[in-house]
């Protein structure tokens, strides 16, 4: 195909970059990252949760991950900020009795002090020193979190020189913060794995979604380094990155701590299926 062609099938990428809940359905098969992580997430949850738990999932997305944990709706709990998810949560969680609350700042979660035995978060925003007035003593904060570092490399190729938009995530860092804020660090590991797509159009769906990484992308302002994106699908069938990973589960302390947490902003919404 020549350059026109190719720009017009990317622009049509490009209006097509939208979602609900956090559906990734339109670039699948075209497209593959975090197939081989050191952890699963699901596995992890469910090796803290118990059916007797009262559950809150942070930033819930969609509901779709919480939805199918099958936890007791009476005893399960979700908030979420981004406007559009917040409708799909009233129609598709509040109906099984799941207590959904849209909220769109961690420091200020509308619950009860000591209301949760367990809280996970996947890919969204915390606050160690808000999650550990909603946890009771004992009770679990279960989070996989987009480091600091993800897709960098990528980024680079597009829109060089553009700043980290969420520096200081990272395992080490985190732990200290919720060290800090009264919390025993029961699990912690860190991954950076590969990121593969497969056409030129999956990657340009895929940077105008994730738009706090690729600021200010477009196919009319990155045409030409899409051109060299392009070259390299011709040359080895695939564009290649990097993402960066990392899990933490932590235990609020039983007995009161002086909590010095501080805010930490996940790198927000890269919540991906």
């Amino acid at each position: 195909m020549n350059k026109a062609e190719l720009k017009a099938i990317w622009k049509k990428e490009e209006e097509a970059a939208h979602i609900h809940g956090w559906d990734f359905s339109h670039i699948r098969g075209r497209y593959e990252e975090e197939a081989d992580l050191p952890w699963n997430y699901r596995e992890v949850v469910r090796r803290y949760l118990d059916g007797d738990m009262n559950i809150l999932d942070y930033d819930t997305g969609g509901g779709e991950f919480l939805l199918s944990l099958k936890h007791p709706f009476h005893r399960t709990a979700a908030t979420e900020g981004y406007l559009p998810n917040v409708e799909l949560c009233r129609k598709t969680l509040l109906p099984f009795g799941v207590d959904f609350r849209p909220c769109d700042n961690p420091a200020d979660i509308p619950f009860e002090d000591e209301s949760f035995d367990m809280i996970i978060n996947r890919h969204g925003d915390f606050n160690a020193k808000e999650l550990a007035r909603l946890l009771k003593k004992g009770g679990i904060f279960v989070t996989e979190q987009v480091g600091e570092d993800n897709d960098r490399d990528l980024v680079e190729q597009v829109l060089p020189n553009t700043k980290k938009p969420f520096p200081h995530l990272n395992l080490k860092e985190q732990k200290k913060v919720f060290e800090d804020a009264g919390f025993e660090i029961m699990e912690g590991e860190e991954a950076y794995r590969p990121i593969k797509f497969y056409d030129v159009g999956a990657f340009v769906w895929f940077a105008r979604i994730i738009e706090w990484e690729f600021p200010e992308f477009s196919v009319d302002r990155c045409f030409e380094r899409l051109l060299e994106l392009q070259k390299a699908i011709e040359d080895v069938g695939r564009i290649e990155g990097t993402i960066h990973r990392y899990l933490i589960v932590a235990r609020k302390a039983k007995t009161p701590l002086q909590a010095t947490g501080y805010q930490t902003c996940s790198a927000a919404k890269q919540r991906r299926i």
